[in-house]
């Protein structure tokens, strides 16, 4: 699994988590699989109560009552997808994380899902281990994307069409820096630190850095990284 930190992450959903149960809302067309996630949601380190619903539109309905926390939507969801419903609730929501979840073999719809917003991307045969760490890595601000997507990301970069200095080589050498600490999956307020600099500047430094890559933010910029073999022990 790969966790990237978020640029100014809110602990909001953490000290909420430890005052009262989260609400998780369940967007799903399985009933057995939505008893099992919610059991599963139910235990610690989460402690969260669910609520569910078999369509995205009933999903939506229900957010717009307020007191959810959390949404998890197969990504084929109905008559929005999970991708929809992910970039939706990120324009109108931004402070709500929406995990996305797909059936093995629907990797590529996941893949796709990756520019939404989505705050976790995983396969629902990922093992608890990693699907429970992935959701309190969501829960703390981060983002979080199962071990089992990333070799259909790797290979969608892998067959992208080459750009004149895709290497690396068009990058200057601080934003060279900065993208290896990025790859590291060091956060903002770390590579400031160690730059000393300032956040502001750091995050102007990562804004050109992604449109030079014409990456869509942090994940990418990651998978960007760790194709280039950035993405090792520190010097």
């Amino acid at each position: 699994m790969v966790v990237v930190p978020s640029v100014a992450s809110d602990p909001g959903l953490e000290r909420a988590r430890l005052a009262e149960p989260i609400v998780a809302l369940v967007i799903d067309s399985q009933p057995l699989f939505v008893a099992a996630l919610g059991r599963l949601l139910a235990m610690p380190p989460i402690c969260a109560s669910l609520r569910a619903a078999s369509r995205s539109d009933e999903g939506l309905e229900m957010l717009h009552a307020g007191g959810i926390h959390l949404v998890f939507c197969e990504v084929g969801a109905t008559p929005l997808s999970g991708r929809e419903l992910a970039a939706l609730l990120h324009r109108s929501h931004p402070g709500l994380p929406v995990i996305l979840l797909a059936a093995r073999g629907d990797e590529g719809l996941l893949a796709e899902a990756l520019p939404s917003g989505a705050a976790g991307l995983f396969t629902k045969d990922a093992s608890v281990e990693e699907f429970m760490a992935g959701v309190s890595a969501v829960l703390a601000g981060h983002r979080s994307i199962a071990s089992g997507l990333l070799l259909e990301l790797q290979m969608r970069f892998e067959h992208r069409p080459a750009r004149d200095g895709e290497g690396g080589g068009h990058l200057s050498p601080a934003e060279l820096e900065i993208i290896r600490m990025i790859g590291r999956a060091d956060s903002v307020a770390t590579i400031a630190a160690t730059r000393g600099t300032s956040q502001k500047t750091v995050r102007n430094h990562l804004a050109k850095i992604y449109r030079k890559l014409e990456v869509h933010g942090r994940t990418e910029a990651v998978l960007w990284a760790a194709r280039r073999g950035l993405t090792g022990g520190r010097p």
